[in-house]
């Protein structure tokens, strides 16, 4: 059984997160959404977890020194809840080095384009969505990556693909790009608990189901 920690953001209504947690009460993922962290008790998504009666653990940056005693605490969360897997679900900020090195591999994040195209620093939410628009792009869609020291530069895992319509707008198409969201996370989330996923170099090889 996969141990999984969901972390979220401040202000994120938790919607892949919910993806995550419906796939494995479903079965789809054989595994447990264990612990959600976020920055603060009563953000939106934290407040969703709590009313399922899931673990939640408010960490806010602002409360330590340094970011490192931040990134410490996280991580000394992620051990005491004997984490399998992280997954970010609006997360805004980049992982400490000490958390990718514990976890390298191990970490999950969906990004609402198809990278490398539309991502990297800045590149989130409804930014990305008009960007796809001002361009021009006939297809967008969902990625979801394994996460390293950078925005969006970590093995891409799986993607599924969004056509842009002519009249959409930035509302329009987030909204299509989210359900294929929520379908990627929660398979490739399931590929890892059945222990499907081989990084090799930058490529992330799916094995075959035994």
């Amino acid at each position: 059984m996969t141990r999984i920690a969901v972390m979220v953001s401040g202000a994120g209504r938790g919607s892949n997160m919910q993806a995550i947690i419906d796939a494995c009460k479903s079965g789809k993922v054989a595994g447990e959404v264990a612990v959600v962290i976020g920055v603060k008790s009563d953000a939106p998504a934290m407040e969703r977890a709590a009313n399922q009666g899931i673990k939640t653990a408010a960490i806010s940056p602002k409360s330590f020194e340094n970011v490192q005693d931040y990134d410490d605490e996280v991580l000394k969360t992620l051990k005491d809840n004997k984490i399998d897997l992280i997954c970010l679900a609006g997360y805004m900020r980049v992982l400490g080095q000490n958390i990718v090195d514990a976890y390298r591999n191990a970490i999950m994040n969906v990004h609402p384009a198809l990278i490398p195209s539309f991502c990297g620093k800045g590149m989130y939410g409804h930014h990305v969505h008009e960007a796809v628009i001002a361009r021009g792009v006939k297809f967008s869609g969902a990625t979801v990556h394994l996460v390293d020291e950078e925005y969006d530069t970590g093995p891409i895992i799986l993607q599924l693909i969004v056509p842009v319509e002519q009249d959409d707008t930035p509302d329009t198409l987030a909204a299509r790009v989210l359900e294929k969201e929520h379908e990627t996370y929660a398979e490739a989330v399931s590929l890892f608990a059945q222990g499907r996923l081989r990084v090799e170099n930058r490529k992330v090889r799916i094995l075959p189901a035994n």
